[in-house]
C-alpha cells in the first residue's frame, strides 16, 4: 500500500496497536472479541449487510427502507439533549459525585457533579478546557482524559467505538479514556481525571461546544 493510501498507516498507528496490547495485558480488553486488527491500521469500514430481500411488500416496521428492491435496516435512536442534564444541580446529597479535573497547567478544579452526569458535559458547565468537538458522538478524541488508577476499574470497559477514537488520541496511556463515555456513579465519588498536555483538536479558533 502506498503511504498516501491510508493516513493512519504510520508509526502512530503501530504505537496505538501496542498500547491496545498493553491495555489487554492490564486486564482491560477493548472488546469481548479481543484485539481487533492486530498492530495494523485500526480504521476498518463497517459494512452493513442486508438481512434479506422481501418478495412482497415491506413489513410495516420503523427503520426499514427499500432501494432498488433491496431492504436495509436502520438503527434509530432518540435525540439527546446535549449537556442539559448536567446543567442541573444534585437534588440531594445522595446524588452528589465529587470530581476533580486537573487541567494542563496543573490547576485542580473540584466539582460537585451528580449521579448520571456525563464527564464531558459537566466539564463544559464549569468551563473546563475539555473540548469534545463531536459532542459525544464518538467521532473524535478531543475529550481524552487520564483516569486516576484508583477509579479506572470502576468505569465500564470501553466499547469498540471508543477504542477506535482512542487510537487517534495524542499521548495515549494505559489509563486513557474518553470523557464523553464516562457517566458518573456513586462508585466514582472522588474521581480524579487529568487532561493531557496536548490534544488533536478539530476546532482551530479555540471554540468549545456549549450545552444546548
Amino acid at each position: 500500500t502506498e503511504p498516501s493510501a491510508c493516513w493512519r498507516c504510520n508509526s502512530s498507528c503501530v504505537m496505538s496497536g501496542l498500547m491496545r496490547v498493553a491495555r489487554i495485558l492490564r486486564g482491560v480488553s477493548p472488546t469481548s472479541q479481543g484485539l481487533r486488527g492486530g498492530i495494523g491500521c485500526a480504521v476498518q469500514p463497517q459494512i452493513a449487510q442486508a438481512q434479506g430481500t422481501p418478495t412482497g411488500p415491506l413489513p410495516s416496521m420503523p427503520g426499514w427502507i427499500s432501494i432498488a428492491g433491496q431492504s436495509r435496516t436502520l438503527r434509530l435512536s432518540a435525540a439527546s439533549a446535549h449537556g442539559g442534564f448536567e446543567m442541573k444541580d444534585p437534588a440531594s446529597e445522595d446524588e452528589v459525585v465529587n470530581v476533580t479535573y486537573i487541567d494542563r497547567d496543573g490547576t485542580k478544579h473540584e466539582i460537585r457533579g451528580k449521579v448520571g452526569d456525563n464527564l464531558l458535559y459537566l466539564a463544559h458547565r464549569y468551563e473546563i478546557d475539555l473540548e469534545g468537538a463531536c459532542e459525544a458522538s464518538l467521532a473524535c478524541s478531543t475529550c481524552h482524559v487520564y483516569v486516576d488508577d484508583a477509579y479506572f476499574d470502576e468505569i465500564p470497559e470501553p466499547e469498540e467505538g471508543e477504542e477506535d477514537m482512542l487510537d487517534l488520541a495524542a499521548l495515549l496511556q494505559l489509563n486513557s479514556r474518553l470523557g464523553c463515555q464516562i457517566i458518573l456513579t456513586k462508585e466514582l465519588d472522588g474521581l480524579v481525571v487529568t487532561l493531557p498536555n496536548v490534544t488533536r483538536n478539530f476546532y482551530v479558533d479555540g471554540h468549545v461546544p456549549k450545552p444546548h
